[in-house]
């Protein structure tokens, strides 16, 4: 596999200033963060949602784990803010960056700025068409999770002709993917009557459920592209008295599979924040090592959850 090493650049005061500011490090010396030889990582993390904590809490234990240092920052949904939160890590002099980038669009421009410092991006969950300027990726399979979802509204619709309503999340990126993959996936016989973001926020999600049920009452089934925004569509459902109306989601967050289990959602698709963590940062430091063979893309297992499977789901979070 062909070295990654560069050479070590000297970064101005000021920027390490700035981006000591904006960035947390975890890791100590007596975790082997400070030992001569380890590996300096920064995670660019998306934005705040359980999935994105869990992410985070999964890379710092993981590098931990490792011996190696973890610088943090959160883009909070905004590809300007990504780009600085990159420029910062590059201040830093890391060995490797970590993306879970808000906008795929906007990933030419990260990469683009962080090849020209010689530094490497490992990217999760979404890779980019052309991974030639990509260290690797954690890839989770967007358009196959948004399909499985359709894949049981289509079994359990068997035939007849059904309205669908979709709560989609932030433009731009992961839920694109992921609606893409669902719409596709439907049969002919299901109808997409509504198509809403919800800003992967609760309460814009129970809005875009309030209205979508008032315009469309006779609806079936609805699509929301995570755990945490659809308890907020089900509350909006139950409270108009559309307690039939079928949610299937995404993630497999133990209070998601509780809720499958109890009915209130009838299928989601569990593909472990814990395991992206675990996979982005072994991966990162293997593709670094040329003496190391690993995969440059990794695939994250992906399982469609019912109430009959439960017990089959990943864990979600680490502890």
């Amino acid at each position: 596999m062909k070295s990654t090493a560069r050479p070590r650049r000297t970064v101005a005061a000021s920027l390490v200033g700035v981006a000591a500011l904006v960035l947390s490090g975890c890791g100590s010396e007596s975790d082997g963060a400070g030992a001569a030889g380890s590996v300096s990582l920064g995670f660019v993390n998306g934005a705040n949602t359980h999935f994105h904590t869990c992410l985070l809490k999964s890379v710092e234990q993981t590098a931990k784990a490792e011996g190696a240092t973890v610088y943090t920052a959160n883009s909070k949904q905004d590809a300007g803010t990504e780009l600085s939160n990159i420029e910062d890590m590059i201040a830093r002099n890391v060995d490797a960056l970590i993306v879970q980038t808000v906008n795929v669009d906007a990933l030419e421009g990260d990469i683009a700025k962080a090849k020209s410092a010689g530094i490497p991006i490992y990217l999760t969950s979404v890779a980019t068409d052309d991974m030639s300027d990509v260290l690797g990726v954690a890839k989770v399979d967007l358009k196959k999770v948004g399909g499985l979802d359709a894949g049981w509204i289509e079994k359990d619709a068997a035939g007849k002709d059904v309205k669908v309503g979709i709560v989609a999340g932030a433009p731009g990126a992961a839920s694109d993917l992921l609606v893409g993959g669902f719409t596709d996936a439907l049969p002919s016989t299901a109808k997409v009557v509504a198509n809403q973001p919800g800003m992967f926020n609760p309460a814009k999600a129970q809005d875009v459920a309030e209205n979508m049920i008032q315009a469309n009452p006779d609806l079936d089934y609805a699509f929301v592209a995570n755990e945490e925004m659809a308890f907020a569509v089900r509350k909006a459902f139950d409270a108009a008295g559309a307690k039939d109306v079928k949610i299937v989601t995404v993630n497999g967050t133990e209070d998601g599979l509780a809720a499958v289990k109890s009915g209130s959602l009838s299928a989601t698709v569990a593909n472990s924040a814990m395991t992206i963590g675990q996979t982005a940062v072994k991966n990162t430091i293997g593709l670094l090592d040329k003496d190391k063979d690993v995969d440059k893309i990794a695939n994250i297992p992906l399982v469609l959850v019912t109430e009959g499977n439960v017990s089959e789901a990943p864990q979600y979070c680490p502890k």
